[in-house]
Parts: C-alpha cells; sequence; structure tokens
C-alpha cells in the first residue's frame, strides 16, 4: 500500500496545489482524463486484433497476389528426431554440439549444419506474410497520422506550442484527443500481444519491453493531462513510419527503384520528424515552456528524462539509417545493414548469400532491419 501510495502521490505528478480531486469534478462541459477512461483500449485491442485477420486475409493477401507475391512452401528437412529434439532448445548448435551430432548419427558436420539452416528456413515466415503484416502496419499508420493531423489542425498548441501549458493541468480532453490516445494504446497493445504469433526477431524480448515502455508512457502522459504535448509526439513518430512500411511494400513486390525511393523519403522524414521538430519543437516546449509556466515538479523531471533518452535513441538510428540511405543513393546498393540482423537467420546464412547478393539493390531484409525505428517504431 505504501508503493502504490507513492506512485499515484499527487506531490509526484501535479504541480503544487493540484490534486487528483481537482481532475475529477471538472466543470460543465468540460472533460478531464480519468485513468478509467483507459480501460477502453483493452477491448479494443481485441478488436484491434481481429480486424488485423480480417484485414489481411480479406485485403493484403489478395493485394500480395496480385503482386504475384506468393506464399512459397520452404524446403522441407529430412526427418530426424535427433536433430529436432536439439533445434527445439538451439536453432544454431555451436561446435561442439555440431560434433557430438556428428558422432552420434555418423553424419559429416557440413550436412549437419545444412540440416539445420534448412530447417531454419522451414520456420521463416513467407514474403507473402511479411507483405501482409507490413500492409496492415502502413494503413494503421497512414490512418491515425490523418485523423491526428485533421484534429491537430484545428488546435490552437499545434501553432502555438505554450498553448500545451496554459491553464494546466486543467486543460478540457476533446472526443478527438480522445480518441486518438484509445486508438493508439489500443494499436500497441495488441501488438505487444499479436507479438508472440507474429514473425519472430532476434530482438523479441527488446520489442516487447519497448511496446511495454510505449504503453506506460501514452498511459501516464494521458492520466496527468499531458495530453497536447502528447498527441504531438505521436503524431511526429507515426509520420515517418508510413515511409518505411511503403518502402519494405515495395521491396516484397520487387519495385526496387520505387523502394530506394520510398527509403530515401523515408530518411529525410525521420530526420526533419525526429531530429529537428521533435527536439526543437516538442522537447522544447516540455523543457523550457513548461518551466516558464507551470515550473518544474517531479513527473516533470522524469518526463523530461525520458524524452531526452528518445532523442539520444533517434540520433544513433538516424545514423545508421544514413548510412543505409547513401549506399542506396551513391552506390546503388546495400551490401549490409550496420545493426545486428532482426531476421531469424544465422551467420552462416547471410555468408552463404553474399555473393549471390552482391549486384542487386537495396534488399528486404536491409529494409526490415530498420523496422525497429518504430518501432514499428514505436517509440512513442
Amino acid at each position: 500500500l505504501a508503493s502504490l501510495a507513492w506512485i499515484w502521490s499527487e506531490r509526484f505528478w501535479f504541480p503544487e496545489n493540484v490534486t487528483w480531486a481537482d481532475l475529477e469534478q471538472p466543470p460543465p462541459g468540460v472533460s478531464y482524463p480519468q485513468l478509467g477512461h483507459l480501460l477502453f483500449a483493452l477491448p479494443l485491442a481485441v478488436g484491434v486484433f481481429l480486424l488485423r485477420l480480417l484485414y489481411e486475409r480479406l485485403v493484403a493477401r489478395p493485394c500480395a497476389l496480385l503482386l504475384h507475391i506468393q506464399a512459397a512452401e520452404p524446403r522441407q528437412a529430412q526427418p530426424n528426431d535427433v536433430l529436432e529434439k536439439v533445434y527445439r532448445s538451439k536453432t544454431c548448435p555451436d561446435s561442439k554440439q555440431l560434433e557430438g551430432l556428428s558422432k552420434q548419427l555418423d553424419w559429416e558436420v557440413r550436412k549437419i549444419q545444412r540440416w539445420f539452416r534448412i530447417r531454419r528456413n522451414q520456420d521463416r515466415p513467407s514474403m507473402q506474410k511479411k507483405f501482409c503484416e507490413s500492409m496492415w502496419r502502413f494503413t494503421f499508420y497512414l490512418g491515425i497520422f490523418i485523423y491526428a493531423i485533421s484534429d491537430l489542425w484545428v488546435s490552437p498548441w499545434l501553432w502555438d506550442v505554450r498553448q500545451c501549458w496554459h491553464k494546466y493541468p486543467f486543460q478540457h480532453v476533446s472526443q478527438g484527443q480522445f480518441n486518438y490516445y484509445i486508438a493508439e494504446l489500443a494499436f500497441y497493445c495488441s501488438l505487444m500481444f499479436s507479438q508472440f504469433i507474429d514473425i519472430k526477431r532476434k530482438d523479441f524480448i527488446i520489442m516487447l519491453v519497448h511496446h511495454l515502455a510505449t504503453i506506460l508512457l501514452i498511459t501516464f502522459s494521458y492520466t496527468n493531462n499531458m495530453i497536447r504535448a502528447g498527441t504531438l509526439v505521436m503524431c511526429l513518430h507515426d509520420a515517418s513510419d508510413i515511409f518505411l512500411e511503403a518502402a519494405k511494400l515495395a521491396n516484397y513486390a520487387k519495385y526496387q527503384r520505387l523502394c530506394d525511393g520510398l527509403f530515401v523519403v523515408f530518411s529525410l522524414s525521420f530526420f526533419f520528424t525526429r531530429l529537428v521538430f521533435f527536439p526543437f519543437w516538442v522537447i522544447y516546449t516540455v523543457l523550457f515552456d513548461s518551466w516558464e509556466i507551470i515550473g518544474p515538479y517531479r513527473a516533470w523531471w522524469l518526463l523530461n528524462g525520458l524524452l531526452l533518452v528518445l532523442q539520444t535513441l533517434h540520433i544513433i538510428w538516424f545514423y545508421l539509417i544514413a548510412r543505409i540511405a547513401i549506399k542506396a543513393i551513391f552506390k546503388g546498393k546495400v551490401s549490409k545493414d550496420e545493426r545486428s540482423d532482426v531476421e531469424s537467420s544465422s551467420d552462416e546464412d547471410v555468408s552463404s548469400t553474399t555473393k549471390k547478393t552482391s549486384n542487386q539493390t537495396l534488399k528486404p531484409k536491409d529494409v526490415n532491419q530498420v523496422a525497429n525505428l518504430n518501432g514499428d517504431a514505436h517509440d512513442h
């Protein structure tokens, strides 16, 4: 109980002389955020997940077939109970395990390595499945961005960010703001749970923590009514994600020049939204304007610290993106992403395909490797 009292301490979350009770009794015609409002996101997250399954089946898959993206059946590994048992515990056995299996089965090590490579390929999703997942995310990001811009366009704090803090925290929450927050929260809740059935990636744990952090940030910013600044943050992050997913779709459809062009547009949009507008517009107002208008308090330090950490990540990510984009522009190809591979592949698989891909342009894998800048971006 003592820990819960600290978590919901009014002195932590609000400026001086503001209590939770003040937000529970708004004037007539005014709506203040309540933590209970966010419970609407839970059933909506289930609805979003079901909508996604329906969308992928009725819209994305026919589009994939129209673009001749087939769900090709991978080559099947030779049935072997011993190797299958090892595979379930470790998909890439080390040299010591390989030598032990070689003696046990009287197989050459190279043959066992080939079996594991084929077996891993069986579990990899088809290009069609990747296309359907990207098309769903592209549709959501585009739709939610258009909705956010249409609501923000008539909001005075879009043009004068200092108004994010006028009369804070006693600021009316419009229906548009509520819908936007609930939709984003439901989407990331659905992403967190669907991650267990989606394409398995090496950064599974990292993305799970990322989704949880995003959900917490959305929840806390809504609860203490930092919604005006929160909508600006989410809108800026969704903008570049649209072009990333579009580039991936073009890659899967083998429209290579379109893919390269969209990736360059994604790089530019990422730069302007996350390295220009985000620090010099959003972080500036949260850090300096709010200090001047309402003054700092405990949660203020926490939220600003998180925003500065996020901006540091943006700088690192953009450095990696820029290296890929420069190769796409000046060399006409991307030999390898500078970050670790997020697909379920091994170093052996990568090295075995290097020669085959040396004369091609931006690869589907290269575009997929940047998907986490969202994170699916998910850096809200």
